[in-house]
């Protein structure tokens, strides 16, 4: 794997995260091969289209009162043939589900499969097992006081 293909793939990667947290969905879709499945919550959730993910995905995180951060750190790649690759990332996130009144946060590990099609790096398989979640109710002093949320 040359230095270049590490450095897409993280890439690729954190354009997933961004793209999930401003809802913007059709952008996230370009990141996924046509044939991609997914695993979320301990396989909770699992897709075998890609139409069924982002279906997903905007169904469920959608919106101003649904506020998300996700992060991946210390990513483990490998080069499994020439043009594919699977990753291990470390998860943490935080959501505010504001209908609701609660904070969800916690921790897992994704473990990704990559392709390279036209020469670029995609998405075959994403998905996360947990580590820990912790769910919090929401006080009535919990205000809050920006919501930039993108439409």
């Amino acid at each position: 794997m040359t230095w270049e293909d590490l450095e897409a793939i993280q890439q690729l990667k954190a354009r997933y995260f961004r793209h999930l947290d401003t809802n913007a969905w059709d952008d996230l879709r370009g990141l996924f091969t046509d044939t991609a499945s997914a695993s979320y919550s301990d396989g909770d959730h699992s897709f075998d289209s890609l139409d069924a993910i982002i279906e997903f995905l905007e169904s469920s995180m959608s919106g101003r009162q649904f506020l998300s951060m996700h992060t991946g750190h210390h990513p483990e790649i490998t080069l499994t043939g020439a043009d594919t690759a699977e990753g291990i990332w470390y998860l943490h996130d935080t959501v505010y589900a504001l209908e609701h009144r609660i904070r969800i946060s916690g921790n897992g590990i994704y473990h990704d499969r990559y392709q390279r099609v036209e020469g670029r790096w995609l998405i075959t398989h994403t998905g996360y097992r947990r580590i820990f979640e912790v769910l919090e109710p929401l006080g009535p002093e919990f205000k809050v006081t920006r919501n930039n949320y993108i439409d």
